[in-house]
């Protein structure tokens, strides 16, 4: 390899490691941050967390899905909750935590569009606004349609 070679590819290599990091990736976010639980594809877990991959439930939620989610991701969910035709009691979805409101926005837009089959997307502002007026648990189950 020539030196102008090494030269251009050490260049390259530093120029590359200086670049932002590119757009979160909604999918690897809830694969890192919810899968655990809702489980890859948003399958859910019975007795544990609901199914996400319910276009019913997210279709039902209106103008209020992106709301919803986002509520939930940055004040998580606790109390009694019915999904599916099966009940969720006395279980905990803890906030999620550690992530920028743009990853918490890529991760609601894969869940409302990817497994929920609705065009609407959650934006960074979407994220800080739940942030800042944090619902609360009840106003959340509130918003959720009856029997999803």
């Amino acid at each position: 390899m020539t030196t102008k070679l090494k030269a251009a590819l050490a260049g390259c290599l530093l120029s590359a490691a200086a670049l932002p990091a590119l757009a979160a990736d909604g999918a690897e976010i809830f694969s890192a941050a919810c899968a655990a639980c809702h489980n890859e594809g948003g399958i859910g877990n019975p007795g544990l967390a609901p199914a996400l991959n319910r276009p019913g439930f997210w279709s039902a939620l209106g103008n209020q899905a992106v709301p919803y989610v986002s509520g939930v991701l940055v004040s998580g969910l606790a109390g009694k909750i019915e999904a599916a035709g099966q009940s969720y009691i006395g279980l905990i979805m803890p906030p999620v935590a550690g992530y920028d409101d743009a990853d918490l926005a890529a991760a609601a837009s894969y869940v409302l569009q990817d497994l929920g089959g609705l065009e609407a997307a959650a934006t960074e502002a979407d994220i800080a606004g739940a942030r800042e007026t944090r619902p609360s648990h009840a106003d959340l189950r509130a918003m959720r349609p009856e029997g999803e």
